[in-house]
């Protein structure tokens, strides 16, 4: 019997001795290891990917060439009562006949870079680094398969727009894609030499989306697409050294996202007025906690940043996490599709867990899916590479 009572005292003690230890771990290192196989058994299938770029698909409606990104309007359908007429207006209903190709081309490729780099900053191993950079060449260098920098036939509708300022979303996949090279770079994985191509075609689409009429228009968007416009504008603005474009767009986080975006009690009325009010209230806070991300630093921290009125971070957080661990109560209508999907382990989670007093959200996203296969989940989520983000130490 004591022989037993002592087995019991000592499981105990090992047992409370391990969960002191993993609650005083770094969030970073909770983050590795939560990820750390999956990542490296997917690291491992992308070795042996090709590219997989623009020119592979060419869309018949497209009014680009081939090596133009295309891509239609997600909630528009063919007219009933004029099939061969323009297309009308089904909000919030995915229209699975689409182009969406180059779409599935570009998330393809944002995925393997990023996963490809978390194994590298895992490992150290250099073939990692070396599968990356074939990948991005071929996007962004080769002339037989790079992409031109624009996005003038993105989110077309036919009958109506050959192409549309708010198809410049669909570039948030290439965020990654600039994190993982800088954080390669930083590791001296990749040289300055070796990203000097690619950091020209982010100069000139930043350009791009910063000057033409279609970019302008996303810029003054008053919901998720304008908040969209800066996480992207910050991102490429960082990896090609344009601190101008860097401090717009910290300068329109705290001048116009939070006071006009965000309600007092730190919900987001123009995503909740919509017919998926849950998914792009997620979005649309997912997009805002990665702009904060990318542009903060000691001397300005967006993190605490709080407006005259009290908006800031916190309070967005505050508002929807409730709803992001038990849904059910979300005080708004289910979204029209896709409601089953969510949540997933949205970056928001991540980043305040590194930034803000832990409310549980590091547990939370630890329970969550954190490789959702979804195509509507994968197009609405900016960050699934966590370990890209996190600090070495």
């Amino acid at each position: 019997m004591a022989s037993r009572i002592l087995c019991t005292l000592v499981a105990l003690l090992v047992t409370a001795a391990s969960t002191f230890t993993h609650a005083a771990e770094k969030p970073e290192a909770q983050i590795r290891q939560t990820l750390r196989k999956q990542v490296l058994k997917q690291a491992a299938i992308d070795l042996k990917a090709l590219p997989i770029t623009v020119t592979a698909a060419k869309a018949s409606r497209s009014a680009g060439g081939i090596h133009d990104f295309y891509s239609e309007g997600d909630y528009w359908w063919s007219d009933p009562q004029d099939p061969d007429g323009p297309y009308i207006q089904r909000d919030g209903q995915t229209n699975p006949d689409n182009f969406v190709a180059h779409r599935h081309a570009m998330v393809r490729f944002s995925m393997i870079v990023g996963n490809l780099t978390s194994a590298y900053l895992l490992t150290g191993n250099k073939l990692y680094a070396e599968a990356v950079m074939k990948h991005v060449r071929a996007w962004f260098v080769d002339e037989a398969t790079r992409m031109n920098p624009n996005l003038l036939y993105a989110q077309a509708i036919k009958g109506i727009a050959t192409g549309r300022g708010i198809g410049i979303i669909d570039t948030i996949h290439l965020i990654e894609v600039a994190q993982s090279l800088l954080r390669l770079e930083e590791a001296r994985a990749v040289t300055s030499v070796d990203l000097s191509a690619v950091r020209q075609w982010f100069a000139d689409y930043l350009e791009w989306i910063s000057t033409h009429p279609y970019g302008i228009k996303e810029m003054e968007a008053t919901n998720n697409h304008g908040t969209c416009w800066a996480m992207q504008t910050a991102m490429f603005a960082k990896f090609t050294g344009n601190k101008e474009r860097m401090t717009f767009c910290a300068d329109r986080y705290k001048q116009i996202f939070l006071p006009q975006q965000m309600a007092a009690d730190g919900s987001f009325p123009r995503e909740t007025a919509r017919t998926k009010p849950y998914g792009y209230s997620l979005f649309n806070l997912d997009a805002m906690a990665t702009l904060c991300e990318i542009l903060s630093t000691p001397q300005d921290n967006l993190w605490t940043y709080t407006t005259s009125e009290g908006k800031n971070m916190q309070k967005g957080i505050d508002y929807l996490y409730p709803y992001v661990t038990d849904k059910e109560n979300w005080p708004f209508p289910h979204d029209v599709m896709y409601w089953e999907q969510w949540p997933v382990a949205h970056p928001f989670l991540l980043f305040a867990a590194l930034h803000l007093p832990d409310k549980g959200y590091l547990a939370t996203w630890k329970q969550l899916e954190h490789f959702p296969t979804n195509d509507e989940v994968l197009r609405n989520l900016p960050i699934r590479n966590p370990i890209i983000w996190i600090k070495n130490n």
